[in-house]
């Protein structure tokens, strides 16, 4: 059965950004497009008066982006003492090594010459405490970061504000994203998550029912391609026209990495 989307807590157009939580701003960088929605957003995470601040995905490599994330954090009195990334993606961490540069902070991430974020880790600013949680699906080094202070959950790309994300076949892998969502689905029916803070698009203030949706979504897709392969379709191209006919075709080389790992997950099963 299908699972109606959440109703957005912004239309396109409508997110900007901000103080989200009482320990999380969203600074937006404006590279809105098909695959970023209305941006990155580039989180500051740190304590009402406190010293220290963890950044997490910079974004592009954009100098005024960067500089308006150091402005942010000196304005408030502290310093970035560490920045994340939730995986590797150009239009989440390529201004890691510059941000990097201008704060003199630590860059952490999995993989890709990091390896330094392992799921449970406690990363500390100040008095603040954010929790590693392995998430890997849509890339292999996704992961989420769980902020209890505010029963949020920072997801990157895993999952978005608005719309639904790619299995970025074939560094993304199907059956671990599925595993992934059932992975947050706990969160949320333990009480620790009740909001998701994506990595674009606006906030998600009821995380319970985004992920259902999601988790429903991706059933219903992975049944569209076993019936189009059933139908004849013998590749992802085809696939996909049949599929995501609806679809604005811009999206459709995303769509095709979906397909492609929504086939590896078949032949597998």
């Amino acid at each position: 059965m299908s699972v109606a989307a959440p109703e957005q807590s912004a239309p396109f157009g409508h997110w900007a950004g901000g103080q989200i939580t009482e320990h999380a701003h969203c600074l937006l960088q404006g590279n809105p497009g098909p695959m970023t929605l209305d941006g990155t957003n580039t989180w500051v995470l740190m304590s009402p008066g406190g010293s220290d601040a963890i950044v997490i995905d910079p974004g592009e490599d954009e100098a005024a982006h960067q500089q308006r994330v150091v402005d942010h954090v000196a304005g408030l009195g502290a310093r970035v003492s560490r920045i994340i990334l939730t995986h590797g993606h150009a239009d989440h961490s390529e201004g890691a090594p510059r941000l990097a540069r201008l704060t003199g902070a630590p860059v952490q991430a999995v993989g890709r010459g990091h390896d330094d974020l392992s799921d449970g880790d406690v990363l500390r600013a100040g008095d603040l405490e954010v929790r590693v949680v392995a998430t890997p699906g849509h890339t292999a080094d996704s992961v989420s970061f769980a902020l209890a202070a505010d029963h949020a959950l920072l997801t990157g790309d895993t999952v978005l504000g608005r719309g639904t994300t790619v299995v970025a076949h074939p560094d993304g892998e199907l059956a671990a994203y599925l595993d992934s969502l059932e992975r947050i689905k706990a969160l949320t029916g333990d009480g620790a998550v009740a909001t998701i803070l994506p990595g674009h698009g606006p906030t998600v203030p009821d995380a319970a029912a985004m992920v259902d949706f999601y988790r429903v979504h991706r059933r219903e897709r992975l049944d569209q391609v076993r019936a189009a392969m059933a139908e004849g379709a013998r590749d992802a191209d085809a696939v996909v026209a049949t599929v995501y006919a609806d679809v604005d075709r811009s999206v459709w080389p995303a769509a095709k990495m979906s397909v492609l790992a929504q086939m590896r997950y078949l032949e597998s099963a």
